[in-house]
């Protein structure tokens, strides 16, 4: 009888590019893929563990697999599974908790899918999670996420990633590039570049500690990958961002103008406390090359509130900072403290009301800074590539520089890129436009 699986998917485009991976892995043993709210035998839930939310949406989800099947076996895998096994397999109705370097090998630790009393758990050492498997993502949207590098070797004070992925250790060129060549021969018009810390790419390539390449090598290499039409760069640190890359990309193929820093914050004591490799005078100087280099680019910005220490005056240094700087948008964080993290123990708590607070007045300037972004757009030519969702008689898509645009459905323009002039901006903050000629 034809098994079915379904996957659930929390976190980061890293988690969805393994999700694929361990599906094809399914797939290979004859199981059939199904959405997660349909009937299935075994559902797998990829967890993260960067957010206390991300901890607590768990529970909701392996409920909601029981709905759909009380019988169906379940597993966890991902990053909170690899810190917390043991608080994952007491979950009601968790079968199976699998490590960082276990979930790969998923497969074999699956019997006759019978649900266990207990949670049953296999989990390394983050020491033992020191090689590396290649993951990309395809078939779930219009645009394909290529992991390149996991782990890191970072000590942000605030931090778990190291501890859920282990050290710094990146794919092989080649084995890169014959998988960006694998995406695009099935038809995919957008590679987007995906890893933990994707600047530190290179080390650990061949299981060695030295860069074997460089990110701005990998650059390079990618955009002479024929038949490859976009390729976007996930978030990389600021400090990671050399000139160089910055210049290729503005001068390239297929590389898109859109950049996504992490900040974290905007004032250096607070820089410190976190452990960050950069003062924010970087950060400026890189916003200022992007700009006068591409001066159409998005710029996104990472940024978290609440942190240890973190004053009245250290959070406003933070937002007239962001308000002076010519970026596009923010992911604001709410700080939420990690157990194992060297932040956790630090004094001078800020009180989660005033952390909330503190997060709404950076989402409404991001809502601002966007706009703002928006409207330097209205008037100009660009690419839309149109992804696959009727939502609510609208399909969306995005220009190469990150606009987010909006057209009555079409579903004959799915996963086409089409030359357009922008227009105007919608109540819901979208862009209309104009269509001038089909590309692809």
């Amino acid at each position: 009888m034809n098994k079915k699986v379904a996957f659930y998917t929390l976190g980061c485009k890293l988690n969805f590019s393994e999700t694929s991976t361990i599906a094809r892995s399914f797939k290979e043993e004859g199981f059939s893929r199904v959405e997660f709210n349909e009937t299935a035998d075994i559902y797998v839930i990829n967890t993260c563990s960067v957010t206390e939310n991300a901890d607590k949406r768990f529970k909701t989800i392996v409920k909601q697999a029981q709905k759909a099947n009380p019988e169906a076996f379940v597993a966890a895998v991902g990053c909170y599974a690899q810190l917390k096994p043991e608080e994952l397999a007491d979950v009601n109705g968790v079968d199976l908790v699998l490590g960082a370097t276990e979930k790969f090998k998923i497969t074999d630790y699956l019997n006759d899918l019978t649900k266990n009393d207990f949670g049953e758990v296999h989990s390394c050492d983050i020491n033992d999670a020191d090689f590396y498997v290649g993951s990309y993502s395809i078939g779930d949207r219009t645009r394909a996420f290529l992991k390149v590098q996991d782990g890191c070797d970072y000590k942000c004070t605030y931090c778990t990633i190291p501890l859920a992925r282990g050290i710094s250790r990146s794919d092989e060129l080649d084995n890169v590039l014959n998988n960006a060549k694998e995406i695009s021969a099935k038809g995919i018009k957008e590679i987007v570049l995906t890893g933990v810390n994707i600047g530190d790419y290179g080390k650990g390539e061949f299981g060695n500690k030295k860069h074997e390449h460089t990110f701005l090598e990998l650059v390079e290499a990618l955009d002479k990958v024929e038949g490859i039409e976009r390729l976007r760069i996930s978030s990389i640190e600021p400090n990671l961002l050399k000139n160089e890359t910055i210049e290729v990309v503005s001068k390239s193929r297929a590389f898109v103008p859109h950049f996504h820093i992490p900040l974290q914050s905007g004032h250096n004591d607070i820089l410190k406390l976190m452990k960050r490799r950069y003062m924010r005078e970087l950060y400026v100087d890189r916003v200022a090359k992007i700009k006068e280099v591409m001066p159409h680019a998005c710029i996104g910005v990472d940024v978290i509130v609440g942190f240890p220490g973190e004053t009245d005056e250290h959070f406003l240094e933070t937002y007239n900072f962001l308000n002076t700087l010519d970026i596009s948008y923010l992911h604001v964080f709410t700080y939420s403290e990690r157990d194992n993290t060297e932040a956790a123990s630090f004094k001078n708590v800020v009180p989660k009301n005033i952390r909330s607070k503190r997060s709404k007045m950076l989402r409404g300037l991001s809502a601002k800074k966007r706009r703002a972004y928006y409207e330097k757009q209205i008037g100009t030519s660009r690419s839309v590539l149109f992804e696959g969702e009727n939502k609510e008689g609208y399909i969306h898509g995005f220009t190469e520089n990150y606009v987010k645009v909006k057209a009555p459905w079409n579903p004959e323009l799915v996963n086409t890129i089409h030359q357009v002039n922008l227009t105007k901006i919608d109540d819901d903050g979208l862009v209309r436009f104009e269509f001038e000629n089909v590309l692809a």
